[in-house]
């Protein structure tokens, strides 16, 4: 609490300062009341150990994406977090958080003033004669409400904590960007691999339709296995415009994200084979609330509202308002700041609500009913968080074990396609067989890109799960 006092020496003005004191005294004996209830962290269940890896490890670092070993990869994350748009929106709401809660501490300090006025004007001296006079009154104006009930200390509060779950958020926004731009290169990959397999079949496709071509010229095959084969490449050839036109979207998403044109940015190189897998392991449970960005977020709104709770609370109460002015007065500005022309004033306003028509009451209880809607967002959020760490740990599991059993059966379709063809050439068996065995190599192919990047996002899921190698400070 602050009590300003503009002018001359108070012992010049003994009744004034004496009238002062049982303000003061008021003012010093309820600093720091508060009406409204103090913060305590809801209670949340929290797991002992996770399902999906009871054996704790470490947390993911601050560069997590350095462990899939692409340096077109670390580029395009450091490339987004210098120009995504979403990202540059996230730190101006950061600014605008901070500008408010400068705004809503201003109450906590006194409000000071200048003024000057200049006054000339012709008077009669009483004589009967008319005279010139020229008035100089330079001054100071204070006011400062005393915070009696904390309202305004519970404001800046409130503001603060906005201001630090901007932050969050943009934290959170920034995880959202680098986790996007792993996945949507990730993916550019896989389908640039699906690609290279669906060519590579069609090329083979080609090669037996041209033998069996040059056969039935010659009248060792039939016209319908040669239909057959033709049937074959054209179905191969039709599943490659798709392959290509979700590559070209994935880019221009990439893009977005990168905060460049699309027609700037293309990916002709790189394959799955040549990313590195990380090993990441979850920390304790207990721990991860206090490295999920979202779940700060959600805490940070939470105090925000339950200061304003007080705010609210606070409204039923009467204020208080010092204000106090200092000056000179004098006909000649030479002499106005002569300590003979010093003039003040000190003030005491109180302000009580009487009839409202039930706003205040309406307010309060609409600020204790944001506090419950909050407090049960970030109950939902503080879940969620458990659930997609469990989510993320079985993913990668899976699809690990996914992309080994495919890798399994892939071999075996390639060796039954390999035996079929051997087989075809020596006469043994017919066209059919081999179409058989090469549309299963095809699919198996196909299936075991799509398995390996499952198991890449399902990785990429399980960083951003763990709130990447963020913490709160």
């Amino acid at each position: 609490m602050i009590i300003s006092h503009l002018g001359p020496n108070p012992r010049r003005c003994p009744a004034a300062t004496a009238r002062l004191w049982p303000v003061a005294a008021l003012a010093l004996l309820l600093f720091g009341c508060s009406v409204g209830p103090d913060y305590k962290r809801p209670e949340t269940p929290t797991p002992p150990n996770w399902l999906a890896s009871p054996e704790p490890v470490a947390w993911p670092s601050a560069g997590w994406w350095h462990g899939f070993g692409s340096d077109k990869l670390d580029g395009y994350i450091a490339q987004a977090q210098s120009a995504n748009y979403d990202l540059a929106a996230a730190m101006a709401r950061v600014r605008e958080a901070d500008a408010q809660a400068r705004i809503a501490g201003a109450p906590l300090l006194p409000s000071i003033g200048a003024e000057a006025d200049v006054t000339h004007e012709r008077a009669s001296t009483g004589t009967g004669n008319l005279k010139t006079f020229t008035a100089y009154a330079p001054g100071l104006t204070a006011s400062y409400e005393l915070d009696f009930w904390g309202k305004n200390r519970a404001a800046a509060t409130a503001a603060e904590a906005s201001a630090a779950a901007s932050r969050f958020d943009q934290a959170t926004v920034e995880l959202t960007i680098m986790t996007s731009v792993a996945t949507s290169y990730f993916q550019a990959l896989e389908l640039r691999d699906r690609l290279n397999v669906a060519e590579n079949n069609l090329a083979s496709a080609e090669t037996i339709l041209q033998g069996l071509k040059l056969q039935e010229n010659v009248g060792t095959s039939a016209a319908l296995d040669v239909a057959q084969q033709e049937t074959t490449v054209a179905t191969l050839n039709a599943a490659i415009p798709p392959l290509r036109q979700q590559l070209r979207q994935t880019i221009d998403a990439l893009a977005i994200l990168l905060g460049q044109p699309a027609e700037d940015l293309d990916i002709t190189d790189g394959t799955l084979a040549d990313l590195a897998l990380p090993a990441v392991a979850p920390g304790l449970p207990s721990e991860l609330l206090a490295r999920r960005p979202d779940v700060a977020e959600a805490e940070a709104k939470l105090q925000s509202a339950n200061a304003n709770i007080t705010v609210a609370r606070a409204a039923f109460f009467p204020s208080i308002q010092l204000t106090g002015s200092a000056g000179f007065a004098s006909t000649a500005l030479a002499s106005a700041f002569n300590p003979a022309n010093g003039l003040f004033s000190l003030g005491a306003g109180l302000t009580q609500p009487i009839f409202e028509g039930g706003a205040i009451e309406g307010q309060y209880e609409l600020s204790k009913a944001t506090y419950d809607e909050i407090q049960a967002d970030y109950r939902k959020s503080v879940i969620a968080a458990f659930g997609n760490v469990e989510d993320a740990l079985t993913g990668v599991q899976q699809t690990t074990d996914q992309v080994a059993r495919q890798d399994n059966a892939t071999a075996a379709a390639r060796r039954a396609y390999e035996i079929a063809q051997s087989q075809l050439h020596a006469g043994t068996i017919n066209i059919l067989t081999v179409l058989n065995t090469e549309g299963a190599l095809f699919t198996a192919e196909d299936a075991l890109v799509q398995a390996k990047f499952a198991r890449l996002q399902a990785l990429v899921t399980l960083f951003n799960a763990l709130g990447g190698g963020w913490q709160q400070s």
